[in-house]
């Protein structure tokens, strides 16, 4: 191997070359980990802490003197036959002591010119810390291999500085070492890795290979090949593109085939196709699948949760309760290999059959192969929750070679509210101090401390309670979090230690999402349905946190079939003033669809009386009686759900089949209600469900599995306090607060429930808005463009424009759904 070293300003790489690029960091813990998973030793617990950490690290860097350089980005290159290997990281700092002795006494002809440091924010009591950890001091060895190579030195100093997160107490460990023993330490590293880096490059050869002849899979429909177009210039020019594309537009396939042709351009390596439903993602796996069928080589991964991964009932990760987790680092790259061998698409069931050959943790091994995938499918989490992202792709300085596309992107708004919220009980901190108080009386009384701040706000907190600052509280935390750390570490398993770690968890997430608080946050305290008192972290605009993520990649694709108003989405999910946005026509024929809203009825909170459920019970039995078929209703409410329930109960005909969605329905149950939809029956069935529920989008049900959708509301969220927050959040910056907080989001659910109805065009069916609101300008300001066509009808003319409909389309032989079924 020929050899040559180089810092980013300097580097000597060949650009003509194919490359192959490491990050420093990702190099040692794949190649070097090794033993069991266990989740009993302070290892659960995020030990590099990434969010604080880099806080500490600037924090630890500026107290250095001149002497010490911070963030030195390093990059060093070893020529192989085919491809340029590129190792690359930033070195936490470099200290350069020519005519300066060190603060420990060395005499100046023993100090090292030249000293490596690697600093690492740890939760930890470090009377527990008697050496530097191997991965650590490997990433250390690394930058100084490559400073020394680069700078002819015979010798360099290694210094691990930990610091205590809490505390900030620091521990340093000092190590010099001759260019000799790094060489040959760093050499072999590379010999273990050069089969990984051989396997990507061929594979990346034969990937680009198919994707330059690889053509669209089938006949574009009508404004999908411009889609297509739209796609591929925005991931060129490395900017965000927001789509609203109606159902049927195609969107899922016009989205992966420009992606899938920008890798093959070398615009980018790497697909995320990021979903909030499982389902979504089945369908992002179709559409990959597709283009395979055509001749595209690629390694598709979809990431499962842990939970409907794991082997054992319930998951816990160590070597006693988990055969899978003994010794799993030792097998798992030889598992991962096999794997990408001996196939490209990688599901559950695969994953599960080599999770078992191999004994290896099957959603770690789902992760590694992750790695060395062209596509990954997965929630949004992975890519954007401080908590759950990706941190082998996402935790470096250095930013990847990624394309996002994220599917059914109007969900990530309150997705990533929650993601970057964090809230912490009062009640929590008593029944935590019940647990430890018989192992560690400090902590009992740490935690009483915190009790005592808590109930101080909460004799204030009359309703809800806005909060400038709650700095007292973190203090208290860090003691606590603090002296968790070393009960865990003395005590390594007692009674009611999976309440301590979740609670644990949860108020370092709280700690954590404290230093994200800026502008575009509000901090509150208030009561829950159950009076437990709660101070919370709310993020009302996370548009800034999700932009930080989005820059990890080069291209980020919205889309949705309800992404309006688009303004709305485009400041809420990204600050880039230079994203794109264009919106799709439907492919669908107005004669398929009748769009009718209802002037004499309304849920208005002042409205819900009897009389008034009354009449939605009637629309409901007149439209069903005028055609046989299935239906679905849906609510803002289970309340109001089932009250129209009962009462259409006792008022319909012998010809209707009911079913109700449930508030809490497993996989399973979810399941066997769609089943419901599929059943050849006599009569006509009509679901009762919730809007913005699992069956309020993200599910197909065509041609006459259903022909019609009712919609009883205009969605608005219910009036809460965290929704008073939001509104007078926006309303205090000169915006429509009400827009924001409640129609947006009740809209939307509203457009996600009567895409229900047309999904294909075969499908004909019928959407009838039950609320007199929807007329008001401001509503209708919000409908898509294809809803231009709607007609206003009361209950006296709801059955004549109905008749008129299906009458249409029987004379005009449209109707395939004139068979057993609707007889």
């Amino acid at each position: 191997m020929k050899k040559e070293v180089s810092n980013t300003d300097e580097a000597k790489i060949d650009e003509a070359m194919p490359q192959i690029k490491i990050s420093v960091r990702n190099l040692v813990e794949f190649i070097l980990r090794s033993g069991d998973i266990d989740n009993r030793t302070s290892g659960r617990i995020d030990q590099n802490a990434m969010q604080e950490g880099s806080k500490m690290h600037r924090k630890i860097q500026k107290k250095m003197g001149m002497e010490y350089h911070a963030e030195v980005p390093l990059k060093f290159s070893i020529q192989q036959e085919k491809y340029e290997m590129i190792i690359e990281g930033r070195a936490d700092g470099i200290i350069y002591n020519e005519d300066k002795a060190m603060h420990d006494n060395k005499l100046e002809n023993e100090i090292p010119k030249v000293i490596i440091d690697e600093i690492k924010g740890m939760y930890m009591d470090f009377q527990f810390l008697k050496e530097p950890l191997a991965i650590h001091k490997a990433q250390a060895m690394c930058y100084a291999y490559i400073f020394s190579e680069q700078n002819h030195l015979e010798k360099i100093g290694i210094q691990m500085t930990y610091c205590n997160l809490d505390t900030e107490e620091i521990k340093r460990f000092h190590e010099e070492v001759s260019f000799e023993k790094l060489s040959e330490w760093f050499y072999q590293l590379i010999k273990e890795y050069k089969k990984w880096a051989d396997f990507s490059f061929e594979w990346k050869k034969k990937r680009q290979a198919s994707i330059k002849q690889l053509a669209f899979p089938y006949e574009y429909r009508k404004g999908q090949k411009k889609l297509v177009s739209d796609v591929y210039k925005t991931i060129l020019r490395k900017r965000n593109l927001f789509i609203q594309a109606p159902t049927g537009s195609g969107k899922t396939l016009a989205a992966i085939y420009p992606a899938v042709k920008a890798v093959g351009e070398n615009l980018a390596d790497k697909i995320f196709y990021l979903t909030a439903k499982t389902i979504t993602g089945t369908v992002a796996l179709e559409g990959f699948e597709l283009l395979i069928q055509k001749g595209y080589m690629a390694k598709t991964v979809a990431i499962t949760a842990k939970e409907k991964l794991c082997k054992c009932e319930t998951p816990d990760c160590n070597p006693v309760a988990c055969a899978y987790a003994k010794g799993h680092f030792d097998r798992i790259n030889d598992a991962v290999y096999d794997l990408l061998n001996n196939g490209n698409t990688y599901s559950r069931e695969t994953l599960l059959l080599q999770a078992e050959k191999f004994m290896v943790c099957p959603f770690e091994l789902c992760l590694d192969t992750a790695t060395w995938s062209d596509n990954i499918v997965c929630d949004y989490n992975y890519v954007f929750d401080p908590n759950v992202y990706l941190k082998r792709f996402f935790s470096e300085g250095i930013k990847g070679e990624y394309i996002f596309l994220v599917d059914e992107a109007h969900n990530l708004v309150e997705r990533g509210r929650s993601m970057y919220s964090a809230d912490l009980f009062k009640e929590e901190f008593l029944a935590i101090k019940k647990i430890v108080k018989t192992y560690s009386k400090k902590l009992e009384k740490e935690l009483e401390k915190c009790n005592k701040i808590f109930l101080e706000y909460k004799r204030e907190c009359e309703g809800y309670l806005i909060l400038e600052e709650v700095d007292l509280l973190l203090f208290s935390l860090m003691r606590v979090g603090a002296e968790m750390d070393k009960l865990f570490q003395n005590v390594r398993e007692f009674k009611g230690k999976e309440e301590c770690l979740d609670f644990y968890f949860r108020m370092r997430n709280f700690l954590n999402v404290y230093e994200l608080l800026d502008e575009n946050y509000i901090i509150y305290c208030d009561f829950n349905e159950q009076g437990e008192f709660f101070i919370k972290l709310l993020c009302v605009d996370p548009s800034r946190n999700l932009e930080k993520c989005m820059k990890k990649g080069n291209s980020t694709i919205f889309f949705s079939a309800t992404l309006l108003p688009i303004q709305y989405y485009k400041k809420l999910l990204s600050t880039n003033p230079e994203n794109y946005a264009v919106y799709a026509d439907t492919i669908f024929s107005k004669k398929q669809r009748l769009l009718l809203l209802a002037n004499d009825v309304s849920s208005k909170y002042t409205r819900r009386n009897a009389k008034e459920f009354e009449k939605i019970a009637l629309y409901l039995k007149k439209v069903i009686n005028g055609k046989k078929g299935n239906y679905i209703v849906f609510f803002p409410s289970y309340k109001l759900m089932q009250q129209i329930y009962e009462i259409f109960e006792a008022m319909k005909s012998n010809q209707t089949d009911c079913i109700i969605q449930l508030s809490k329905m497993n996989e399973r149950k979810r399941e066997e209600f769609l089943e419901e939809f599929q059943i050849q029956r006599e009569n006509s069935l009509l679901a009762f469900c919730v809007m913005g529920g699992i069956f309020g989008e993200g599910i197909d049900l065509t041609k006459e599995q259903l022909i019609g959708a009712f919609i009883v509301g205009t969605g608005l969220p219910q009036i809460s306090n965290e929704r008073e927050i939001i509104k007078n959040f926006y309303d205090e910056r000169m915006e429509n607060g009400f827009d924001y907080a409640y129609r947006f989001p009740g809209m939307n659910k509203v457009q996600q429930a009567a895409g229900r109805v047309i999904r294909t065009k075969e499908d004909i069916g019928i959407i009838l808005l039950l609320d007199e609101r929807f007329l008001e300008r401001d509503n209708l300001h919000l409908f898509p463009r294809e809803w231009e066509d709607y007609k206003q009808c009361n209950l006296d003319s709801i059955q004549s424009e109905m008749n008129h409909f299906w009458f249409q389309n029987i004379e005009s032989g449209e109707l395939h759904k004139d068979n057993e079924t609707n007889k």
